[in-house]
């Protein structure tokens, strides 16, 4: 029967076109034209309602093991090309472990962190620990547990942001002392409060509406301002070098008394006078006294008992000083260049 013939010719024919193809797109139209509708298996079962039954089951028959035998060729043929693809996909991508490792540039810890870890290991290795709160503050605990009651007119030094008129955003860090006084409930405390604090002022080259503190508060019996020297001496050594000095000038602050601006001696040139201190010798860092009586009463502190000193110091002041940076808004403008200069050499 001449229909089995072409059905060995189709299989003969297939085979020989198949060694030519090397594309899977290629492979997916042969498999069209072959087993289609119009394809040549197609047309031999067309021409089945001329034969006798007989025939036409043997015919029906062949043409259906042909048919799965072009599947099978068809799959061998396309699993034969993915994985020649993958072969050649991985010697591409082969990769020799012998040669030297790519360097990738990696971040560093920012500046301004940079000096809140010097801070925290300088007054953990003298006995503080570190104490967080809130940047969203109460104005009891920002202003009037620290002597300031409404209507105070130090509270206009402040330029506070108020979300209401009893929530805030903090401009100090001293609601974190007020808490943990409250915590202790008359017990000794020796605590550093590093964190963000947020005050209205106009963006320039000293100023941020948004900087950092690091502000310090020790409670005990027999503390003096001589404590509060030595410590504020022992930081500025250690910030800066061995052969700085400190000086203590009156001043005012609502939740110390006596109160103190603490300035240190210019590093640029080591106290004789410059453009850099206005030719004083000396830079203001930060503000501190001893703990007023107020404020130890409204924290359940007997004043005749517990006495103690606070300090607050400006991060950014510090790193300024430490760095000779100019400009403050160095630390907020995301500049890699000025950012790589403090990264870690590995």
């Amino acid at each position: 029967m001449k229909e089995l013939d072409e059905l060995n010719e189709v299989v003969d024919s297939l085979d020989g076109e198949l060694n030519q193809i090397n594309d899977l797109n290629e492979l997916q139209q042969k498999r069209a034209n072959y087993l289609g509708k119009k394809g040549p298996l197609a047309q031999i079962m067309a021409g089945m309602k001329n034969l006798t039954n007989d025939a036409r089951r043997e015919l029906g028959m062949a043409t259906n093991n042909v048919k799965n035998k072009l599947e099978a060729m068809f799959e061998a043929k396309r699993k034969a090309l993915e994985e020649a693809i993958v072969n050649q996909k991985l010697e591409k991508e082969t990769i020799d472990v012998t040669l030297p490792g790519v360097s990738f540039s990696t971040g560093g810890i920012h500046p301004l962190y940079q000096t809140v870890m010097e801070l925290e290991d300088l007054y953990i290795g003298m006995g503080y620990s570190v104490a967080e709160g809130p940047e969203i503050e109460t104005d009891e605990f920002c202003f009037e547990k620290l002597n300031l009651p409404k209507g105070h007119p130090a509270r206009d030094m402040q330029d506070t942001f108020y979300i209401n008129p009893e929530l805030l955003l903090r401009s100090q860090t001293s609601p974190v002392q007020v808490r943990t006084m409250l915590e202790k409930k008359g017990e000794p405390i020796k605590i550093i409060c590093p964190g963000k604090v947020y005050r209205r002022d106009s963006d320039d080259a000293t100023h941020s509406h948004q900087f950092m503190q690091c502000e310090g508060l020790v409670l005990g019996t027999d503390i003096t301002m001589a404590d509060l020297k030595g410590a504020l001496l022992e930081m500025a050594k250690k910030m800066f070098d061995k052969d700085r000095q400190i000086r203590l000038r009156p001043s005012f602050f609502p939740f110390t008394e006596p109160s103190v601006e603490v300035d240190v001696s210019c590093g640029m040139c080591n106290g004789k006078g410059c453009p850099t201190c206005k030719g004083t010798g000396w830079i203001e860092i930060l503000g501190a006294g001893m703990v007023n009586d107020n404020v130890l009463r409204m924290s359940g502190y007997d004043p005749e008992k517990i006495q103690g000193y606070a300090f607050g110091i400006g991060v950014e002041r510090i790193a300024m000083l430490k760095n000779r940076i100019d400009d403050i808004r160095n630390f907020y403008t995301n500049d890699i260049r000025f950012l790589n200069q403090f990264k870690e050499v590995k």
